[in-house]
């Protein structure tokens, strides 16, 4: 097949699969268009047998620290971290709406960091649907702040997005260079986002809620210390070279042995929170993407990528992998993006990462957790207005940008 011909297939493709996980026709899930889309590329030989295996090899770490990490967060959920975490909120903010805010960002900006931003998305924000209510104060800021920070707060840990993963791999730091390193830019993030969301929805915090009343709940500690060795784990992998993914899976191990033995969960549960059919739309997409870069989107990107560390580079690239995500999803952005960056230097690798991270904040299709959150909405009949999340993505997405970029500048001139 010509390679002109091939490129237009693939890149329909693409828009065919985005606006199915975007839209989800009937509920059903997103691997529904993209499975099928990536075996039309790989029978047609658009995208070859040997290509398809390679892209297969670099996105299975990925994918299966993916799985691992949605299975420990499951079970952290079913030993009740997260409901644990809601009553902390409720009873510490006092029924204050800003206090709740704050608290959520805390808690929100953690998740996000150690259980990566689908624990956010998928387990804390039904958990701050149930607070708010509890409280009766206003959702909105609240639940925004979840989808936001879930984004915005995946800078930290190479763990905590899978296009972390990625860059990390890209980047040649060790773990803990690269939390050193984003450590400025994670807190330039949270702190944009903050003053954006407090000024955005100032009449919905204004006012007071109920104080929150009953017997406190207990934290699970043995979920906590688990975790705690768990993030421990991840340093340690990292030491010896090995994929995070080995210190996930311990983790949810340990987890998940005692709450099978007390049926606190069965294997039907873990199972379930494999979800097996997202983890196959991240690989058909990947694939998807490695055939439109195949037949000339990879040399075109290759030009948008400038070298050097100067400010004014790094923000150019932090630009251009922002609005790449923002039209093509932030995975298939970063996957473009990267054999370019790497080219550049670790410091443009960075950059990528915090216009993938921060940039989905402005649509729907910008990154995979955000398709995720407004799943949860749906599921909940709470969906909220597609212009006001975009209207408050043009405020807060180039305010956190520039910050982080600034603080990655800065970051890199510290920790070298």
């Amino acid at each position: 097949m010509p390679s002109p011909i091939a490129e237009a297939l693939a890149g329909f493709l693409l828009v065919a699969t985005l606006a199915s996980a975007v839209l989800r026709p009937k509920g059903l899930p997103e691997a529904v268009v993209a499975v099928p889309a990536a075996g039309v590329l790989l029978l047609l030989g658009v995208l070859p047998l040997g290509q398809a295996g390679a892209e297969a090899r670099v996105l299975g770490p990925t994918i299966g620290f993916l799985a691992a990490v949605l299975v420990l967060a499951s079970l952290c959920d079913r030993y009740g971290l997260f409901d644990a975490a809601g009553a902390w909120m409720a009873s510490g903010s006092r029924g204050r709406p800003v206090t709740l805010l704050a608290l959520v960002f805390a808690v929100a900006s953690t998740v996000t960091a150690v259980l990566s931003l689908d624990a956010t998305v998928v387990l804390l924000t039904p958990v701050v649907f149930a607070t708010v209510a509890q409280l009766r104060v206003r959702a909105k800021p609240q639940v925004y702040a979840c989808t936001h920070l879930a984004n915005s707060a995946s800078l930290l840990l190479p763990v905590s997005n899978l296009t972390n993963l990625l860059a990390f791999s890209a980047s040649g730091l060790s773990f803990a260079r690269f939390g050193a390193t984003m450590a400025l830019p994670w807190l330039a993030a949270i702190g944009v986002e903050w003053l954006v969301l407090r000024r955005f929805f100032a009449t919905d915090l204004g006012g007071r809620g109920e104080t929150a009343g009953g017997t406190p709940r207990p934290f699970p500690v043995f979920a906590g210390a688990v975790l705690a060795l768990t993030l421990i784990g991840f340093f340690v992998t990292s030491v010896f070279n090995a994929a995070p993914a080995f210190a996930a899976v311990g983790g949810a191990v340990v987890l998940a042995v005692p709450a099978l033995l007390s049926r606190r969960v069965a294997i039907r549960d873990i199972g379930l929170a494999l979800e097996l059919p997202f983890l196959a739309f991240v690989l058909a997409l990947g694939l998807i993407v490695k055939a439109l870069s195949v037949h000339g989107l990879g040399s075109l990107v290759v030009h948008l990528i400038p070298g050097g560390t100067a400010l004014g580079s790094l923000l150019l690239i932090a630009v251009v992998a922002a609005i790449l995500a923002n039209v093509i999803n932030n995975l298939p952005a970063v996957l473009l993006l990267l054999p370019a960056a790497s080219a550049a230097g670790v410091g443009a690798v960075l950059a990528v990462l915090i216009g993938v991270n921060t940039g989905p904040n402005l649509t729907y299709v910008g990154s995979l957790a955000t398709l995720l959150w407004r799943r949860v909405l749906r599921q909940r009949g709470e969906e909220l207005p597609i212009l006001e999340f975009m209207r408050l993505g043009a405020i807060s997405v180039p305010a956190v940008l520039i910050a982080a970029t600034v603080a990655l500048w800065f970051s890199l001139r510290l920790v070298g």
